[in-house]
């Protein structure tokens, strides 16, 4: 039985390639994070520094002005966690416990959501965002990371909620509860692992978005993290060492909190798949 347990020894070594290679970049990160800006170039993929510079993270924080920025980062990430998770529930909830007619069709229009690409929006939503005066504002990213976290949010919370059984919320509607209720002290509690996987997976999206945070972002007080690596190129010359430095903290909240809440994550998004 023990030996029938086990995955074969082939399967093993595979697995232990595909974690090796998944490590990896981050293995390489942090040890180029170390290294002074002259010891990057050369054949090694990863060298060991002869003395380690912490200077480089210093650099990071105080030249790289990654505390306002990462304070930054933490405002517009948390709001779009939160405010995704509130409206997923209540759209999971409507879309599963609710008759009202064309409820199909709109289920369906929120998850063509999924297909289209944020980027794809950049130029009508910075038309739409100029002409409401909200460039250079944190809700021009917040509303955007809202609105493309919703499809797979409510994806998840629909699936999880169709395996909870009703006779709950009956029980509680003949005790008095109203919906707003049902929604708070019976739904939310027992939801708690697809709100943990839509926080994560959220998190884990926003947390170093760039490309959009440029697009609509153009003075430095409400600028992201990510901004902080572009305070170390310059037009002839870049300071390596400190841009590394910069990448291992923005990576490491992101690692941090996949390995905390990895068994919530697959809870989360394997009960919708069997209902019971």
């Amino acid at each position: 039985m023990e030996r029938q347990g086990r995955p074969p020894i082939v399967l093993q070594l595979l697995l232990g390639l595909v974690a090796l290679l998944q490590i990896f970049p981050l293995v390489w990160l942090v040890n180029f994070s170390f290294l002074k800006s002259g010891d990057f170039f050369g054949s090694e993929i990863l060298k060991w520094p002869k003395t380690f510079e912490f200077a480089n993270y210093v650099n990071a924080f105080t030249y790289g002005s990654v505390p306002k920025y990462l304070l930054n980062s933490f405002i517009i990430t948390a709001v779009t966690i939160v405010a995704a998770a509130v409206f997923s529930l209540m759209m999971g909830y409507a879309f599963t416990r609710m008759e009202w007619k064309l409820r199909g069709l709109a289920l369906g229009l929120i998850m063509l959501g999924m297909i289209v690409p944020i980027h794809a929006t950049l130029l009508p939503n910075f038309t739409l965002f100029n002409n409401m005066g909200l460039l250079d504002h944190p809700l021009s990213l917040i509303l955007p990371y809202i609105a493309f976290s919703l499809p797979i949010s409510t994806l998840i919370m629909t699936g999880f909620l169709e395996t909870v059984p009703r006779s709950i919320e009956e029980s509680a509607v003949m005790d008095g509860c109203g919906v707003f209720g049902l929604l708070t002290r019976i739904i939310f509690p027992i939801t708690k692992p697809a709100v943990a996987t839509v926080c994560i997976m959220n998190f884990i999206s926003w947390w170093n978005e760039f490309i959009m945070a440029n697009t609509f972002l153009t003075s430095d007080r409400f600028k992201t993290l990510p901004f902080s690596i572009m305070k170390f190129a310059g037009q002839y010359s870049s300071n390596y060492g400190a841009q590394f430095a910069v990448m291992t903290m923005i990576a490491l909240p992101t690692l941090i909190i996949y390995l905390l809440f990895t068994e919530q994550m697959a809870r989360g998004i394997t009960a919708g798949a069997v209902k019971g």
